[in-house]
């Protein structure tokens, strides 16, 4: 509903639509199959303008926030999930400088970001520590202006490509749990710090996710993030504005799928007529829309909440996350039923909307764990023990 968006927010979906539809739809299919990272299209959104959307202007950004971000993660998402988030995750490994960053670190890292001449990471989960992210085990001991790195990241997306790092790891080797983490930048290339396993994935797949290793890694001191110890916060703080932008790419990836099935059975006939035309289908047709557009205003009203800095936003950002990818999920899951045998195959691209939306409903926190954040928030605003 464009209506409802501002001037602002409608030039920006012109812009990344038309982007998507030119540049990357033709390609989607190729760099899947390929499995290699879309350079010519990162050339080519820093010409068209479209990086550093969320990074303030001082910093060298369009200062556009969240609400811009998510609606250029959504058009280029429904173009290919994969670069959607090939995108999206330099936001995410921007916020925690953007949220604890001196003004120092803030112009050193983020203004290359904004320009597209850098690309940043996110490194939290480990092998043992997903879900559970205060289990981690990746430590940084102090030593003189340095901290010493040692131990591993699992799942990072962009590993490799990007040339930033934010890492957490454990600073205070006698603490458990959340307590004792840190955040600390880590620059591409410093001794000690290697690209470990690339993953083969099932979908979105132009984009690399990796293991990071850190063996006797030192990194400057003046690269941690706020103060020792306060990692685990910025983490949640992070991941809380992040999970709209996840939420944003299922939306687009749930449009995407949509319009492909829908443009697909209103073209083969059956029994003599369109396919669309029987009245099951178009029901089934309703129902991806309904869930769709529910879906982008949940992320939509996150989005703008953060925006407009209201406080407490854990729970609506799990609530768009969870319902937004569950959604895609569904959705992508029917464009491939309503093509039949044709959405099972990679000659179409159905197939490929379900494979990237996958992972929607797992990274940047499972859904099992979105819905406990969910459930305990309610239950806390009742004033209800459990």
């Amino acid at each position: 509903m464009d209506e409802i968006l501002s001037q602002e927010n409608r030039e920006y979906r012109a812009r990344t639509r038309e982007f998507a539809e030119k540049v990357i739809r033709p390609v989607a299919a190729e760099y899947d199959r390929k499995q290699e990272y879309p350079w010519e299209i990162h050339e080519a959104l820093k010409k068209a303008g479209l990086t550093g959307v969320w990074i303030p202007k001082e910093y060298g950004g369009h200062g556009a926030g969240l609400l811009n971000l998510c609606i250029v993660i959504e058009e280029l998402s429904r173009a290919c999930g994969g670069i959607g988030v090939a995108y999206a995750v330099n936001a995410l490994g921007s916020f925690p400088i953007l949220l604890a960053g001196t003004e120092e670190q803030k112009k050193k890292y983020l203004t290359p970001v904004a320009r597209g001449e850098a690309m940043i990471s996110f490194g939290l989960s480990e092998r043992d520590a997903g879900s559970d992210a205060g289990s981690l085990r990746c430590s940084a001991r102090r030593d003189g202006d340095h901290y010493i790195l040692n131990g591993h990241k699992k799942w990072n997306t962009n590993g490799g490509i990007a040339t930033y790092y934010t890492v957490f790891c454990r600073t205070d080797p006698a603490s458990k749990g959340p307590r004792g983490l840190s955040a600390i930048v880590v620059e591409k290339p410093t001794p000690g710090f290697s690209i470990g396993k690339i993953e083969d994935k099932m979908g979105i797949r132009c984009v690399p996710v990796v293991e990071l290793e850190f063996d006797n890694c030192r990194v400057p001191a003046a690269n941690m993030l706020g103060e020792e110890g306060k990692g685990f916060r910025i983490a949640m703080e992070t991941l809380d504005r992040a999970r709209p932008g996840v939420a944003a790419q299922a939306v687009g990836l749930a449009q995407g799928a949509m319009e492909v099935a829908i443009r697909h059975t209103s073209e083969r006939r059956q029994f003599d007529v369109q396919i669309l035309s029987f009245q099951g289908i178009q029901w089934m047709v309703a129902d991806m829309g309904t869930q769709t557009e529910a879906a982008r205003q949940l992320v939509y009203t996150t989005a703008r909440a953060v925006d407009a800095q209201v406080k407490n936003i854990s729970k609506i950002s799990a609530m768009c996350k969870v319902f937004a990818t569950d959604t895609a999920m569904k959705v992508t899951t029917d464009a491939v039923q309503l093509m039949g045998g044709y959405g099972f195959m990679k000659d179409f691209p159905a197939e490929k909307y379900m494979r990237d939306a996958k992972i929607t409903q797992i990274y940047e926190g499972t859904n099992q764990v979105q819905r406990i954040v969910i459930s305990r928030a309610m239950i806390k605003e009742l004033g209800v023990t459990v």
